[in-house]
């Protein structure tokens, strides 16, 4: 019966050979049985659809074994998108099986890259695994439609306690769930070489594509000391229905005219420089240092006046891709890059009011080398951790001075805690050294934090989907518990305005990713109190530097797919930029010298009730965030008297002017003080600050010197 269906298939892929399109610059292969094979290469010639793919399949049909298949597989890249278990797009009840060892290990759970919980044996857990042991269990997608299926990729169980994966397994097709009919390699049943340990992902695409609805991975072997467990992705193209007017392959996810795919550094390079070669008026690329294997740090600033800070306009920052596997942020900068171009360009008042009254920096790539690694492999392919860590192996999100424990113990010695510096901590000595375990694009970002007076900041992330807030570390080295920051109420505020217009963290109905639940905290959470992470960027840029900074978890998937990037965009576009225009809520104002007029910079601003200082700029300009409400505020400054003013915050994105104008201390008030045994106030805390800064950049220097060194002497060695 299915024979006969895709027979019947096979002449409507005829008339929708259309239809069938290339992802990531690869075309589809188009071949669905070998009678029709000739026919379709011919029609699809025509259209220009078909290339070396379809050669490529056709020598795989004459491949004696399964490993001689997955050999070839290794080689190639799928021609069709993935379905979507990973990204969740395929939904609970499109999957069952032959039968499951728990409910934490039903089909459901059968997705690629799924992590379990703490513990096996929950809700949670991370595979589908059968319930019995023999070669008759299956796992079973629903594709809710005619799909041309090309490939499937597999997992072992996600477990830290059991070693579980599929060896050997075979594949078949139906049209109703009932009739089935198997993959076939030749004139014998296909049989797929799966995996050789949990979390490497094995692809293998069919020597016959086949076009179907259903589909089923059929187990023949496991490993010997485990049993049935699996992680999948299905590989397929929908096939149009001739009862719709709507092609599945027209259909625009997006209205933008972006640039909707994966780039690696040399790509990168590419489109941003194009961005800057339509906007010069309002953009600048500049690199803030190098990775460990040479490649630059590009960062785009969009501001109506490239290269200057403006007086007043606060700074605001967005950094992709710490972690490299990571690489949905990478693609949204470059997408909000050639956005806010384009709408700038058309007049759009919403984003030439942002331009004007923003200077915007966005780091698209904080780790290029991962990301190489990365994207080598590609989407579905390069697994839950390659590329997530630099070259010399630094997860660079624990790289950061952990400045919290710095503060606490001060705090737990301190007589008086108010004495206890809450702002501006320095470095601590030892991360100066050439020998501290630091990674030179950690450094470069420190470097660049202490150059620019950043106010706002996002790190965008992916592999989850919530926005988590400051501290992420905890006390006492607990696992997990709620930290909160002085401004904990500002801090969710901007954990929930991304959050909530998300479309994809507000959809109610969504399916969580793993394991944890984050709508019962409504997609925001403490960072601490989801996992401590001592030495992460977050809290760093809260205690050394006056910005506030969230981290956005964009997905479930960490490597979406380049088909599923125009929806992504679509989601994320609107919180991108409104995140942005929360750097205008709060006050800001100017602090300077009453007889010179000239700013003062260094001047604390204090505000009563809140146990978080920060400090003016350079040109004594200075911007604290805060909720609305009425707020008093000190300011002063080393050789000045104190000022006090009272200052209200409206609930509109636009922040209070509350200017300071300070006194010099007069040298016969000085006298009075040292008279009377005092001590004449001192601010020490810029002056360390500052130092072990240049030591860093010192140290710095000689690392890099050495690593250009050894470099040419690698390239010498190898002619």
């Amino acid at each position: 019966m299915l024979k006969q269906n895709v027979h019947i298939c096979a002449a409507i892929i005829v008339c929708i050979a259309r239809s069938c399109f290339s992802f990531e610059n690869q075309t589809v292969n188009n071949t669905v049985t070998k009678t029709e094979s000739n026919d379709l290469k011919s029609i699809f010639n025509q259209t220009g659809n078909v290339t070396k793919s379809f050669e490529s399949a056709q020598r795989r049909n004459s491949s004696e074994d399964g490993e001689q298949m997955n050999k070839e597989s290794r080689g190639a890249k799928p021609d069709c998108p993935p379905l979507g278990l990973e990204s969740l797009k395929v939904s609970d009840d499109q999957l069952q099986c032959s039968s499951y060892l728990s409910v934490g290990l039903g089909p459901h759970r059968g997705r690629l890259n799924i992590q379990s919980g703490l513990e096996d044996d929950d809700e949670y857990d991370g595979a589908w695994c059968a319930g019995e042991e023999d070669q008759e269990q299956w796992l079973q997608l629903d594709s809710l439609r005619l799909t041309l299926f090309t490939g499937v990729i597999l997992q072992g169980r996600n477990s830290i306690w059991s070693l579980n994966w599929v060896r050997t397994y075979k594949v078949q097709f139906s049209n109703d769930s009932v009739d089935w009919q198997p993959c076939m390699n030749g004139s014998q049943e296909a049989v797929f070489v799966g995996n050789q340990d949990l979390e490497t992902p094995v692809l293998a695409l069919f020597p016959e594509p086949s076009v179907a609805q259903f589909i089923r991975i059929n187990p023949q072997t496991w490993f010997s000391n485990g049993t049935i467990c699996l992680r999948a992705e299905v590989l397929g193209c929908p096939v149009a229905d001739p009862d719709s007017p709507v092609d599945p392959q027209t259909e625009r996810a997006s209205l933008d005219n972006l640039d909707f795919r994966h780039h690696n550094y040399n790509e990168m390079r590419k489109l941003m420089k194009s961005v800057s070669d339509e906007c010069p008026e309002i953009t600048r690329i500049y690199t803030i240092g190098r990775s460990y294997t040479g490649l630059k740090l590009y960062v785009m600033e969009i501001s109506d006046n490239p290269g200057k800070h403006e007086l007043g306009e606060p700074e605001f920052r967005y950094v992709a891709g710490m972690h490299g596997n990571e690489v949905l942020g990478r693609e949204l900068l470059l997408n909000l890059m050639q956005y806010i171009c384009h709408e700038y360009k058309r007049g759009n008042q919403r984003i030439i009011k942002l331009v004007k009254d923003t200077r915007i920096h966005l780091l698209p790539s904080m780790n290029p080398d991962g990301y190489e690694t990365a994207y080598e492999k590609g989407s579905e392919l390069s697994g839950w951790a390659l590329g997530r860590y630099s070259f010399e192996g630094i997860d660079m999100n624990h790289n950061f001075p952990d400045l919290n424990n710095i503060m606490w113990d001060a705090q737990d010695l301190a007589t008086d805690r108010k004495r206890v510096s809450n702002h501006y901590i320095p470095m601590p000595e030892y991360y100066t050294s050439t020998d501290a375990m630091v990674a030179p694009e950690t450094r470069a970002v420190i470097s660049w934090m202490q150059d620019i007076p950043f106010v706002l900041s996002a790190n965008l992330h992916g592999g989850e989907l919530v926005v988590t807030y400051p501290f992420d570390g905890t006390r006492d080295w607990i696992p997990r518990e709620d930290t909160p920051t002085a401004d904990n109420d500002f801090f969710r505020w901007l954990a929930t305005v991304y959050a909530t217009t998300n479309l994809v963290l507000a959809n109610p109905e969504r399916r969580m990713c793993h394991s944890e639940d984050f709508q019962q905290h409504n997609n925001i959470i403490n960072g601490a109190n989801w996992h401590t992470v001592p030495g992460s960027m977050n809290d760093f840029s809260y205690l050394h530097t006056n910005c506030f900074e969230i981290t956005v978890e964009l997905s479930c998937d960490k490597f979406p797919h380049a088909s599923e990037l125009p929806v992504e965009w679509e989601s994320n576009k609107e919180s991108l930029l409104l995140y942005m225009e929360q750097v205008h809520r709060g006050i800001k104002g100017v602090i300077s010298d009453k007889d010179t007029k000239a700013g003062i910079a260094n001047a604390v601003i204090k505000v009563d009730g809140l146990d978080h200082d920060i400090r003016s700029a350079v040109d004594g300009d200075y911007w604290r965030l805060l909720n609305p409400g009425d707020y008093k505020i000190t300011v002063w400054a080393e050789g000045y008297f104190p000022r006090i003013r009272h200052c209200s915050v409206g609930s509109e994105p636009q922040a209070t002017i509350c200017d300071f104008t300070l006194t010099k201390t007069s040298q016969d008030r000085l006298k009075q003080i040292l008279a009377r045994g005092g001590k004449l106030p001192r601010d020490n805390q810029v002056r360390i600050r500052a130092m072990r800064m240049r030591k860093l950049r010192a140290s710095t220097k000689i690392l890099n010197r050495r690593r250009e060194q050894q470099q040419r002497l690698n390239k010498v060695n190898r002619k």
